[in-house]
């Protein structure tokens, strides 16, 4: 009896370096049509069975665009850098990759610079080392008070958009949180619960994130016909600078019952003074966060905190790019995404 064969469709062979002439001739198509088959930007120009048929194609032919040789026809890069303050700061990550996304779909790639304080080569510099690679716009996290980042974009002409932190001058198109609305929702959390001796552990104030988030603190405790309670600036968002926080604000108000902090690294470090002085969260003391970053519903206890959607930040950003790159002219827009407060184990009425 004869043995019974599949015949699988053919896989077309893979070429060491195939071509764009490759493709549309084993397309057969001319060079144009698998050229703007190929362009996310042209490929709505063609049925979508021409561009399935084509794109498939050079994938098994193993065809990747030659974005060099795309930038030196049309002077356009693709490229769009993207400025953080600390790669290490968990706030970023989801940030970056709503940005990225954003921008992928829309075939722009991204080059993204570590601007720590601490770092060998400072803001300025990687700006210049952006600019220099020809990005064709600027996302930036990194904005604060009187910021030569800024007037170094402005003076470079080149289209910037501020993520997270927003430009007090508002001479920048920018997407951030609420900040103070997301501070209001965890202090009245916090009142709601009973609390009444609450201190707020508050980020720098040469940036919009620590001086918004204070104010919201002192808005709802005016909002209650209360006085606020006392506050310490941390010098940075870290865990020692947390530590060393709220050390300072349970040193000088023993009565404490709660603590607001600014961010999630600011909350987790109040942890750490906490457990230094023998006291238990939310036992003796109940704590807040601010930005909701991963891992910390892993902590013990799980935190309360205030989630600020940095996926969406990073998304509008780059969305708000991409409309200043084809309008420069456009007016400003500043977008503000709605917090949520996240109950968790960190909150307690008090004893």
């Amino acid at each position: 009896m004869p043995r019974r064969r599949s015949i699988a469709e053919p896989t077309l062979p893979r070429r060491r370096h195939a071509t764009l002439q490759h493709v549309a001739d084993t397309a057969q198509v001319h060079r144009s049509t698998a050229s703007r088959a190929l362009n996310p930007r042209t490929a709505h120009l063609l049925s979508p069975d021409v561009t399935t048929r084509i794109v498939k194609i050079a994938a098994e032919l193993g065809y990747r665009r030659d974005m060099l040789a795309a930038s030196l026809r049309t002077s356009q890069t693709r490229l769009i850098g993207i400025l953080v303050p600390d790669l290490a700061n968990p706030v970023f990550a989801p940030i970056l990759s709503g940005a990225e996304a954003l921008l992928a779909e829309h075939d722009y790639g991204v080059l993204v610079a570590n601007a720590r304080s601490d770092a060998h080569l400072g803001a300025l510099e990687l700006l210049d080392r952006l600019v220099a690679r020809r990005v064709e716009g600027l996302i930036l996290a990194t904005a604060h008070d009187a910021d030569p980042v800024l007037a170094r974009c402005a003076a470079h002409g080149l289209p910037t958009v501020l993520v997270n932190r927003a430009d007090a001058e508002g001479r920048f198109a920018a997407a951030t949180p609420d900040d103070v609305a997301g501070m209001r929702l965890a202090v009245r959390h916090l009142l709601n619960l009973g609390h009444r001796q609450i201190g707020h552990l508050a980020g720098p104030q040469d940036v919009s994130t620590g001086r918004l988030r204070l104010a919201g603190f002192q808005a709802e405790f005016q909002n209650w016909g209360l006085p606020p309670g006392p506050v310490v600036i941390a010098d940075a968002y870290s865990l020692e600078a947390g530590r060393l926080g709220a050390t300072g604000l349970l040193e000088a108000t023993p009565s404490l019952t709660a603590i607001a902090a600014a961010n999630d690294l600011l909350a987790l470090g109040t942890y750490l003074a906490l457990r230094a002085r023998g006291l238990a969260c939310p036992a003796d003391l109940s704590i807040t966060g601010h930005n909701d970053i991963a891992l910390v519903d892993m902590a013990h206890p799980p935190l309360t905190t205030v989630r600020i959607a940095q996926d969406r930040i990073g998304r509008e950003g780059a969305r708000l790019l991409l409309e200043r790159i084809a309008n420069p002219a456009a007016p400003f827009e500043q977008i503000q995404t709605y917090p949520e407060l996240v109950l968790r184990g960190s909150t307690a009425s008090p004893r």
